[in-house]
């Protein structure tokens, strides 16, 4: 009787670590796009740069430019919680400087200055920017439901809605006014830090403004 034959070849990738090379593809594509702009980079230069093949690129992303969407949605489900926990009746900043102005995800780290070039980046490549926008779109129904789960209103209610849209709104806003203030490259991280997080406070107060 032939023993039954045990599974062979590499183990599946855990989730965890197809984010973690999708991350990696953001990067090195950002830092090509960077360099030698969107329409020279290839989807082979990119996975050279990651150690993986062009195959395994397209296998995570559609286009070229779609590789950035990791570095365009990783504050989402972090300003989606800092919402949803915003105590009626506080101010907004409260939440914000003790979870999300911390979270070193959004602030900290490479993906801080990479951001900034690549939103900057946005202005002159209209592939960027549709995926720049795009990121948005898929945000706000995030946000929506974060204030219809504040305010104990159901999902489809009107006023999380456009409160929704109007702090989408202020966010984007900030991060690309944030990205054109530093395009100096002689701004130091820690001056680039504080900056991105005044900015962002600054908006999103003004877009809390009158909710309670």
């Amino acid at each position: 009787m032939t023993a039954a034959r045990g599974r062979t070849g590499r183990p599946p990738l855990t989730e965890e670590r197809r984010a973690e090379i999708r991350l990696d593809i953001a990067r090195a594509a950002v830092d090509l796009f960077v360099a030698q702009g969107v329409a020279a980079t290839t989807g082979e230069q990119i996975g050279q740069a990651v150690g993986v093949s062009a195959r395994t690129v397209w296998r995570y992303f559609p286009s070229k430019e779609s590789c950035v969407r990791p570095l365009f949605s990783a504050g989402i489900d972090l300003i989606a919680g800092c919402l949803r926990r915003w105590a009626p009746g506080r101010p907004l900043e409260e939440v914000l400087d003790r979870e999300l102005l911390a979270d070193d995800r959004l602030l900290a780290g490479p993906e801080r200055v990479t951001v900034g070039a690549l939103v900057r980046l946005t202005r002159t490549e209209p592939g960027l920017r549709a995926v720049w926008l795009q990121t948005y779109d898929e945000a706000e129904p995030a946000f929506a439901r974060a204030l219809a789960d504040r305010a104990g209103l159901p999902a489809g209610d009107l006023r999380p809605a456009i409160q929704a849209a109007m702090f989408n709104a202020a966010l984007r806003a900030a991060v690309e006014h944030y990205a054109w203030r530093t395009a100096d490259p002689r701004t130091d991280a820690a001056t680039a830090r504080t900056e991105l997080a005044a900015t962002l406070r600054a908006a999103l107060a003004v877009a809390s403004q009158g909710l309670t």
